[in-house]
């Protein structure tokens, strides 16, 4: 029942969104969209043949998600069941409305035969008609949605249900006085309630990729390193290789032990902590019904993204340390320094996440003026300036001429120091 509280759950985010966008921002009129609605266009645009191609290559990227499902072993225990519960009547819906919908939006194209017509094309055995690099785009589109939504879809489960199951009298009818049981249990239901929200966010962003709406896929990320990065953030990757074997940062205390005794420190502690979880969800929040690990699907500019390129890890990282508290609470001093290392190594791998998505994105000539004048205006602006090399280069993870350059001033420096 909790998988349908969901879709209901969704629709009612997803369904104002899209309308008040399609009234008022008119997405499908962005040069992104690559629509043209025009009578003029439309009118003599339109190819039944050519809608039926597309339904082929659509048909070809679900029988490759159905054949993953069945694969691996991940998706064929109990874990999953939910999410394929719901799957199954939503494919039934795909089906029915896919026709339609194809066929309206292919009179609109401006270049109609993109990259699922190329893929039916090639069913067809006409393979002189296919961009090789469109039909991978297009399977790595396909991939990035078959492995999160399934684990966003069961994490937003899951919140629910701690909501749901809360004891809200235990939460708001305390007697005095005060203690820290009653404030981790605040602690705890807000951040759960946060992280729905968040989950929420991102779940209907990885159903939510339309033409129509502009929040089609515009790319991929296309590397192995983009996809490593991100990939070891989540399960079962993180919990099955990194999150105990090796990347384990947990001493068996926390900041709610530490702060136990002092009841007052302990709930302004939690303040902190949801504050910079309030700026995570924040961050989801603003990409609307756009939000996709891995993709590129328009350039955010506003909310917490005025400020920086990267406020939800940065947020995310910061609330670690303040939760695990490995500097403090680790009962040997060897056991500080050691454990402090790895949460450091976690932070190093969002901190890969970030410029690989970086390198990704600035094939937009939009995300290059939007990250260059985030590195002049942006809060962490003295970043750059304290290390060039971390600096901002479009199409590259670090600033590596930057660096050249001063090697070489220095050696030409050096040069002409010995010569006098």
């Amino acid at each position: 029942m909790d998988q349908l509280y969901i879709v209901v759950a969704g629709l009612a985010l997803a369904v104002p969104i899209i309308v008040m966008e399609f009234i008022w921002l008119k997405p499908y009129a962005n040069p992104s969209a690559g629509l043209n609605f025009t009578r003029s266009h439309t009118q003599h645009s339109g190819s039944f043949t050519r809608t039926l191609v597309k339904l082929l290559g659509l048909g070809v990227c679900f029988a490759f998600v159905a054949f993953i499902y069945w694969l691996f072993p991940e998706y064929r225990g109990g874990y999953y069941d939910r999410f394929f519960d719901i799957a199954r009547y939503a494919l039934l819906m795909l089906v029915i409305l896919a026709l339609p919908y194809f066929y309206w939006v292919d009179r609109a194209m401006v270049a109609p035969k993109d990259s699922y017509w190329q893929l039916g094309m090639l069913c067809l055995g006409q393979a002189q008609y296919v961009n090789w690099k469109s039909i991978v785009q297009l399977l790595l589109g396909w991939t990035v949605k078959l492995f999160f939504l399934p684990l966003m879809f069961i994490y937003a489960s899951n919140n629910l249900n701690l909501i749901i199951e809360q004891d809200f009298n235990a939460l708001w009818h305390w007697q005095a006085p005060f203690s820290a049981r009653h404030s981790l249990n605040i602690y705890q239901f807000f951040n759960n309630f946060l992280f729905y929200i968040d989950l929420l966010f991102v779940t209907v962003g990885y159903c939510c990729t339309f033409r129509l709406f502009d929040s089609h896929i515009r790319s991929t990320e296309p590397t192995f390193l983009g996809w490593v990065v991100a990939l070891l953030c989540y399960q079962p990757f993180w919990g099955a290789v990194f999150g105990s074997l090796y990347i384990s940062y947990s001493s068996g205390q926390d900041w709610s032990n530490h702060f136990w005794q002092s009841p007052n420190l302990h709930f302004l502690y939690a303040i902190v902590i949801l504050a910079l979880v309030v700026i995570y969800v924040w961050a989801s929040m603003a990409f609307g019904i756009r939000f996709s690990n891995l993709t590129h699907r328009g350039i955010l500019t506003n909310g917490p993204f005025r400020y920086t390129k990267h406020p939800a890890y940065i947020s995310k990282n910061l609330s670690w340390w303040l939760i695990f508290m490995p500097f403090l609470v680790a009962p040997e001093f060897d056991d500080k320094i050691r454990l402090s290392l790895l949460l450091l190594l976690q932070n190093l791998v969002y901190f890969m996440r970030a410029r690989t998505e970086e390198k990704h994105l600035s094939q937009d000539p939009d995300y290059v003026a939007y990250a260059q004048f985030i590195e002049q205006k942006g809060c962490f602006a003295w970043v750059g300036s304290a290390l060039p090399i971390l600096k901002f280069k479009p199409g590259h993870l670090f600033n590596l001429d930057e660096k050249d350059q001063r090697q070489a001033h220095a050696g030409d420096a050096a040069r002409a120091k010995d010569a006098g």
